[in-house]
This record gives C-alpha cells, sequence and structure tokens, in this order.
C-alpha cells in the first residue's frame, strides 16, 4: 500500500483556526463500519451510541510549553528548541531552528540565564539531543519560559492555552495535544459516568513523530518515533472487566487506540506497563481491543489517517471524508469529531 493511496484535497477555509466558544459543540460525523453509511451528528449524541458499562479509554498527557526561544552564548541569533522527549536526568530530543546554529558542542541560554543548555549530539534525522542545565523544577521553569507548541497550520493566536489541554490532562509530557478529547466537557464525563460508562485513563506522550510527514511512498518502509506510554492496574482491570462481561471498548483518539493495541495480547487482553511505542498501524492491521475509534479529522497521507483507514477500511474513510468535506466540517486540531462505530 503507498502514501499517495491517503491523498485527498483540502479546501484551506476548513483547517479550524480556533477552538469553539463550547467544547461539546462540534459536529460529529458517524461512519458505521458494518456498511459504509455515514449520519451527521453533534458531538454531544454520542450518549446515544456508548452503552452501560462499555469502557471509554482517554489520554491523560497533558502537553507541556515546549517551544523555548533563546540564543548560543555569546551570540544574539534567535533560536528556537522544541522539546520533543524527556530522555531523563535533564536529557532532551529536541527539534532546533536555524538547525546550523545548533552544532554539537553549543552552549544556549534561556531566559536571561535562568535555562541553559548544551547540544550533546546531532541525531540522523537532524533531531538534537540537548542536555539542559538548571536550579529548581524543570517543569516550573518551562511555565516561565516556554510557549504552547500550536500545530503549523493554526496561524491564529490562542487566547486560553487551557483549550489546547483536554479537561482531564494530567500528566505533562507530549508536544501536541491528544485533540479527540479537547471536545469533552466536565459535564459530559459526568453524565457518561451516570449512564454507566465506565471511564479509564492511559498516558501517551505525543511526539511531533506521530504527526510528521510519511516521506517513504511505501508504508511498509516508514519507521514511527517511538512515544512513552503508561498504563495503570486501574485501567487494565477495567478493559480486561468489560471485555469479558462483552462490553465494548472505546479509544479516544489514535493515540489511546496505539497505547491500547501496543499492550493488549493476541487476544486483547491487556495488563499494567509502560514503555516506549513506536507502533505503526496501517490497512492489514488487526484490532485486538479497540471495538470504537472517536477521532478528529486528520491530515491529507499522515500515519493517522492510515491508522482510521484499517480501523475501517480506506474506501470507507475516503468516502467518509468526501462527504466531511462537502458539508464543510471543521478539520484538525480545533475541528470536529468523528466516531468509527
Amino acid at each position: 500500500m503507498k502514501k499517495s493511496d491517503f491523498y485527498f484535497d483540502l479546501p484551506e477555509r476548513l483547517i479550524a483556526q480556533h477552538p469553539l466558544a463550547q467544547r461539546d459543540a462540534s459536529r460529529l460525523l458517524v461512519l458505521d463500519r458494518a456498511d459504509g453509511s455515514v449520519s451527521h451528528r453533534q458531538f454531544r449524541d454520542l450518549m446515544e451510541y456508548v452503552q452501560p458499562d462499555d469502557c471509554m479509554v482517554f489520554n491523560n498527557s497533558r502537553v507541556i510549553p515546549a517551544r523555548l526561544m533563546g540564543h548560543a552564548v555569546g551570540h544574539t541569533t534567535p533560536i528556537e528548541v522544541l522539546l520533543l522527549t524527556d530522555k531523563g536526568d535533564g536529557l532532551w530530543e529536541c527539534l532546533t531552528r536555524p538547525g546550523k546554529k545548533t552544532r554539537a558542542g553549543v552552549d544556549l541560554t534561556f531566559g536571561d540565564g535562568l535555562l541553559t543548555a548544551t547540544v550533546e549530539s546531532v541525531q540522523p534525522d537532524g533531531n538534537r539531543l540537548i542536555r539542559f542545565h538548571y536550579d529548581g523544577v524543570f517543569l516550573e521553569i518551562l511555565d516561565r519560559l516556554g510557549v504552547m507548541p500550536l500545530p503549523p497550520y493554526i496561524k491564529e493566536r490562542l487566547d486560553d492555552p487551557e483549550r489546547y489541554q483536554t479537561v482531564y490532562a494530567r500528566t505533562p509530557g507530549s508536544a501536541a495535544a491528544p485533540t479527540a478529547g479537547l471536545h469533552f466537557t466536565p459535564a459530559l464525563l459526568d453524565a457518561l459516568a451516570q449512564k454507566g460508562v465506565r471511564l479509564a485513563f492511559v498516558t501517551l506522550h505525543v511526539g511531533l513523530g506521530t504527526f510528521r510527514p510519511v516521506k517513504e511512498e511505501e508504508l511498509a518502509d516508514h519507521v514511527m518515533h517511538a512515544e512513552y506510554y503508561s498504563m495503570d492496574e486501574q485501567t487494565a482491570q477495567c478493559i480486561n472487566e468489560t471485555r469479558a462481561a462483552g462490553g465494548k471498548i472505546w479509544a479516544v483518539g489514535t493515540t489511546a487506540s496505539r497505547t491500547l493495541e501496543t499492550i493488549a495480547d493476541e487476544r486483547g487482553h491487556v495488563r499494567a506497563q509502560s514503555g516506549w511505542t513506536d507502533i505503526f498501524i496501517y490497512p492489514g492491521y488487526r484490532f485486538k481491543v479497540v471495538d470504537h475509534l472517536l477521532t478528529n479529522f486528520h491530515l491529507p497521507e499522515s500515519t493517522l489517517m492510515m491508522l482510521i483507514s484499517a480501523f475501517a477500511s480506506r474506501e470507507m474513510v475516503m468516502e467518509a471524508y468526501r462527504q466531511a468535506i462537502a458539508a464543510e466540517y471543521r478539520f484538525f486540531s480545533f475541528g470536529d469529531a468523528m466516531l468509527l462505530y
């Protein structure tokens, strides 16, 4: 299967530049995988599809203010550093711009020296391994110096950074939001719980590797960047008990899906664990634990398009996208939602 199989033409006007005033006021396109039919609903109508004793799994990772502006020691040229992956002990994998100013051995400074760093190496893909030096708590320093790293297709300023966080975000570490969850409100979560839906949480720290363009034409040649995930015993028990009782597992977002499919064995059984995943899901993959998938609308030729095309079929997904464009759904991070049922 080829990358070009997942191309579609998207009018720029359909790329949502800002969130709606109400999180759950977005539209919901429902794709029935049994027959390929498409329904046009509102996100609040999700309540009609989820059943008591189903388990809905959310990614509770929180986006950190991962974009830093600084300069090399002894120079004034601005250097942008985007934190991607925490390697431990102050070492981060980063994107830098301009790259020629961040060769191995270069010392960097941010915020008048409140935070300093050293570029330790340049990776084969161009990313930098940078070790940061600081006194105090790193995340607190980031809160003072860093900026929320919005995707490049969002051109407008975000007045409230919390709108790029889910209401249940708890564990800091992502460079991008798990955007399918942005539609949920505390009231909607309460309504789900009151209906008898079991709510469970995993953590997958979203790196930019998930969203990077696929360069290889043959999908089998594409390599995903690894991302950190974690599932606790409470969530594992919820999933296993739900499946044993005949309930359905709902994944809120592609990141939750990738986490669940990484952890599940061939029988769909999960256990508490943490680690790193570079799972790449594309058509031909057999899902082991996810029954229903709630997601946003994705970029052409992206790994996320390939994942949802594995969950339904490429033909069903491309037709649903054709209808979404014709009906002028809002696309990408602040856009509308899609339920693959």
